[in-house]
């Protein structure tokens, strides 16, 4: 899927006014998604994506390196401190990240091979499932 079909389709399902802040939104779920997943998972999630939107979960899967941490699990945190990081870097509400970071997972499920975004939902607490896409989420 290309950078432009991933943004347009967060913008229509997620009803944001305006690419720019699709983009911004986009960019959040990313990293914070970075920051929660396996940095090798990480990796593989990028591939998979154009490279400009692979480059947040690259970043934040090298900040986990760089800090020594293992390669093996991503940071262990739950659905409220998911909201409060996409929104302090998006600049919205709690309500609105969580709405975005909904969005940008539907898409995500769409771009990513099956098996990838299965191995995304196994990383997912209980309370992150509530994020992915009905059909995931219960198939977990």
């Amino acid at each position: 899927m290309r950078h432009d079909e991933i943004i347009g389709k967060v913008q229509a399902l997620a009803h944001l006014p305006d690419r720019g802040s699709a983009e911004h939104a986009t960019d959040a779920v990313l990293r914070t998604l970075g920051e929660r997943i396996a940095p090798g998972l990480a990796g593989h999630v990028a591939a998979q994506l154009p490279p400009t939107l692979g480059a947040h979960l690259r970043s934040a899967a090298q900040d986990a390196t760089d800090e020594g941490r293992d390669p093996g699990s991503g940071e262990r945190f739950d659905l409220a401190v998911f909201a409060a990081r996409v929104s302090g870097r998006a600049g919205v509400s709690e309500d609105a990240a969580l709405r975005d970071s909904a969005a940008v997972l539907e898409v995500l499920d769409g771009a990513l091979s099956p098996e990838l975004m299965d191995k995304v939902a196994a990383d997912f607490s209980a309370d992150l499932g509530s994020l992915l896409p009905a059909g995931r989420a219960t198939g977990r």
